[in-house]
């Protein structure tokens, strides 16, 4: 089991009784941007010396802007239901990572400056000051919430704390004080095109190995192509599906599809990011930005089809604000979804009878499903409600044999999160992924107890980044998160030809 200088959470008897732990996550927050960061995305480079009134005057844009910040900053009755729902106040029982609480940093505020009873009445509406510490504790408890959005299910007003995160950190970047981990990716992908940094040479060289892996391994010469003009598919997938484990048997499984499929395809190396981290620090121009490299791509290659790998927030950005970020996407193939996810891409050739699969080539596993929440609460796929929950599962009963959904508490729209979304999967929040990941872990150990399960199956880049560290924390072996399309890859049967 992994060192560390904090203590792991211990797996919870039943019933739960909260522990509060007062200020206990209360510190200094992740490591500030640079300034050469800052500069590239176009924030200042440090606290300016009128960080007040700029960020009183960047909250009234925001509620200018959207009116649905508005209505859940005065919506919000204290009724207690979202209390319990965070994975980091379940992991950590600081009392600030409640999702109320958390939304009050900011809401306290807001009625302060933006409200006749918080100009007039502050003790009395609970109406706070905007100082230097209240801005300490936006920065500290805000990247306290990966913006998961569960807390929004069993919120009986639909208050999203995911955007009132999102409003605050853009803030923060407003006036000089932005997360060195969102914004040094978001920079990579201005520079290079991807999170990563990988140059086109890198990149090139990396699918020129997967091929050779793939021959040794099948005799067949499958192809991953890069910056192919004319191609029906350009697959953007995250950046670490190039890279590391378990992401890259992702890619081979995606090439493996394609190839028994017939399907042409290609990578580009101007877009060779799905991830748009954009999202985590609320910055439309941003994402924006980020958006418009998928969009030149797709025109230069002259594809017809525009296809997202295995990523969670990837898919959310691409299915909810894609066509309004860099749209219309006119010039693709009316026929097909614009874009689509690579899950339901495979599912449809399933359906089609277009893949020959061996479901006992994945005898040695017994799957379970970590449903990842901006797949889960921020989009769907295959065109039906709840096609984000069918359809993966489908994938995975098609190539295995043995499958166990965890507790029905703890999946589907319910589903906890890894711990390490929403910006937030950098190694100076250890203490805070490791605890958050609290929940998640339960359900898994439940059906490691109930049903042998060996292996769990995700098709989000950053939730298998985080169990991948996390998962030792707590017994379970590093090499048990693995891609839905590796299952896939694995069991599909290649005749050489």
């Amino acid at each position: 089991m992994a060192k560390a200088n904090f203590e792991t959470p211990a797996f919870r008897p039943y019933p739960v009784i909260p522990i509060i732990k007062k200020d206990v996550m209360r510190g200094p927050g992740p490591y500030l941007a640079k300034p050469d960061m800052q500069r590239d995305l176009g924030f200042p480079e440090e606290l300016v010396d009128d960080w007040h009134d700029k960020a009183i005057a960047k909250m009234g844009d925001l509620l200018g802007k959207y009116r649905s910040l508005r209505v859940y900053l005065d919506s919000c009755v204290k009724c207690g239901a979202c209390t319990d729902k965070c994975h980091y106040m379940i992991g950590t029982n600081d009392p600030k990572n409640m999702p109320v609480a958390r939304q009050d940093l900011l809401r306290n505020v807001y009625r302060r400056y933006f409200t006749w009873p918080g100009k007039l009445f502050p003790k009395l509406v609970g109406a706070q000051d905007l100082t230097k510490d209240v801005l300490d504790d936006w920065y500290n408890y805000y990247h306290q919430c990966s913006q998961c959005r569960r807390c929004s299910v069993f919120c009986p007003y639909g208050i999203d704390t995911a955007d009132i995160s999102m409003a605050a950190r853009e803030i923060l970047d407003v006036v000089g004080k932005g997360q060195k981990y969102c914004n040094e990716i978001i920079a990579k992908v201005y520079k290079i095109g991807n999170n990563l940094g990988l140059p086109d040479k890198a990149l090139r060289n990396t699918v020129e190995g997967l091929e050779e892996d793939i021959k040794d391994e099948t005799g067949v010469d499958v192809r991953l192509p890069v910056d192919v003009e004319g191609a029906d598919v350009l697959l953007v997938t995250p950046s670490a599906d190039f890279f590391a484990e378990p992401h890259i048997d992702g890619l081979i499984g995606y090439a493996k599809v394609f190839h028994q499929a017939g399907i042409s395809w290609t990578l580009s190396s101007h877009a060779s990011e799905a991830a748009n981290f954009g999202m985590f620090i609320g910055s439309y121009e941003n994402m924006q930005r980020v958006s418009l490299r998928v969009q030149k791509a797709a025109r230069d290659l002259k594809v017809k089809r525009l296809v997202f790998g295995e990523c969670g927030h990837a898919w959310r950005v691409a299915y909810s604000f894609l066509n309004t970020l860099v749209g219309p996407f006119d010039f693709l193939d009316q026929r097909y979804p614009i874009p689509q996810h690579i899950c339901e891409f495979t599912y449809d050739l399933i359906q089609k009878g277009a893949l020959t699969l061996d479901k006992s080539r994945n005898d040695h596993r017994r799957l379970t499903f970590h449903d990842s929440c901006n797949v889960a609460r921020g989009s769907s796929m295959g065109g039906v409600p709840g096609g984000q929950f069918t359809i993966p599962r489908e994938l995975i009963k098609a190539s295995c044999n043995y499958f166990y959904d965890m507790p029905s508490d703890t999946i589907c729209d319910q589903t906890y999160c890894c711990g390490g979304g929403g910006g937030l999967l950098t190694d100076d929040l250890m203490e805070l992924r490791v605890k958050g990941a609290l929940p998640r872990m339960e359900a898994l150990k439940s059906v490691v107890d109930n049903h042998g399960v060996t292996h769990m199956a995700s098709i989000c880049a950053i939730c298998k980044t985080q169990f991948s560290k996390v998962m030792p924390y707590y017994g379970f072996e590093m090499d048990q998160i693995i891609s839905v399309h590796q299952l896939i890859g694995d069991a599909i049967v290649l005749s050489p030809e």
